[in-house]
């Protein structure tokens, strides 16, 4: 795939994908991302977002999902993973939850880890139907 060379007012900004992959069974497009950008500090996934967006003719900018970017040692390039789907169906139906949550595409759960090891420690002392009953937050 040829890299995508975008002006911004700030510098220089270079995307370019590789070991792109298409993945008909979760209906998506698999890549890693290569970002250039010499010229300025370190460049917003949401920006990035739109461009890759734009780049394949997606319908949303939050159909690409971009995660893990780390900075090159001395600064000016970043490399991390990302995923285009077909859908927002397929979406929501194979993404992980919280990078659906970064998104604001789900709600993060309530709850403390504290309450959620307690309900689980009670789980366990509990059989049968009595479970159903024993999940749900006393009030």
């Amino acid at each position: 795939h040829q890299p995508s060379n975008m002006a911004d007012t700030k510098g220089r900004i270079s995307i370019r994908l590789r070991r792109f992959m298409k993945n008909p069974l979760l209906h998506r497009k698999q890549f890693v991302v290569e970002v250039s950008h010499a010229d300025r500090g370190t460049v917003p996934k949401k920006v990035l977002q739109s461009k890759i967006a734009r780049m394949y003719k997606a319908k949303d900018d939050n159909l690409v999902v971009l995660w893990g970017f780390h900075e090159k040692t001395g600064g000016g390039k970043a490399i991390g993973f990302g995923v285009l789907y077909d859908s927002l169906e397929w979406m929501k139906r194979y993404e992980l939850r919280y990078r659906l949550v970064r998104l604001g595409l789900a709600k993060k759960k309530e709850g403390s880890r504290k309450q959620i090891k307690e309900r689980c420690t009670r789980m366990r002392k509990i059989r049968g139907t009595r479970k159903t009953h024993a999940s749900k937050k006393k009030k």
